[in-house]
């Protein structure tokens, strides 16, 4: 009886390879398309795009997307006799873009707009230099942002926002030192830090000075 089963699978053409060759053979096919399309090392993993693989597109590989070019932010400042108010700036400023370029305004613009600074440029310079969100520095930097100068941060520079605290930083004639960058849309602004600022720090020493001079002529 098996030898007439064996004969009738035959004659169907079931067992001679006529069914199960082609059956295997197409099964083989999808089951290497299978391994292949999870493969890490041919298709690039799950989820990878399959279509530039097929024919006509065999030996074309996708392009990668390419690196934007990194957001570079300026702010300057006077930074005289560095606080912790400072730091808070340029920490807020740097997570406006990927790059922070600091401008240290030059000892005769701040004579001119707010007084002679205790620190000179140098010193300013030296202390900005060394916090950790500063990338780059420009010493003698202008205390208004002029039309010259803003063209020079676009193209020198290479700067796409201009940062400045949400105090207001008024010019001697009233007008806002940032007019210009806020008009060309290419302003950013973040919080002051509340409670601290280089004048109260030269205010509170001279009143000490002055308390210790009074008590010495007491004495």
């Amino acid at each position: 009886m098996m030898m007439g089963l064996l004969a009738f699978e035959n004659n169907q053409g079931l067992w001679n390879g006529g069914y199960y060759s082609q059956f295997f053979g197409i099964g083989g096919v999808m089951v290497t398309v299978a391994i292949l399309w999870l493969s890490t090392g041919y298709f690039g993993g799950i989820g990878a795009p399959f279509a530039p693989y097929f024919w006509p597109y065999l030996g074309q590989v996708p392009k990668k997307k390419e690196r934007q070019r990194p957001v570079r932010v300026y702010m300057d400042g006077c930074f005289d006799l560095m606080h912790y108010g400072h730091a808070n700036a340029l920490r807020q400023a740097k997570l406006l873009g990927d790059q922070l370029v600091v401008g240290v305004v030059s000892d005769e613009e701040i004579v001119v707009n707010k007084g002679p600074p205790v620190l000179s440029m140098e010193e300013r310079l030296t202390l900005v230099s060394g916090l950790k969100w500063v990338d780059e520095v420009i010493p003698n930097a202008p205390y208004e942002i002029t039309e010259e100068f803003m063209n020079t941060l676009f193209s020198k520079y290479n700067i796409d926002y201009i940062i400045h605290g949400d105090d207001p930083c008024l010019l001697p004639d009233g007008t806002d030192a940032y007019a210009l960058a806020k008009k060309a849309g290419r302003y950013k602004q973040i919080r002051r830090t509340e409670g601290v600022s280089s004048t109260d720090i030269v205010g509170k020493i001279t009143i000490l000075v002055s308390e210790e001079n009074i008590a010495n002529i007491q004495a």
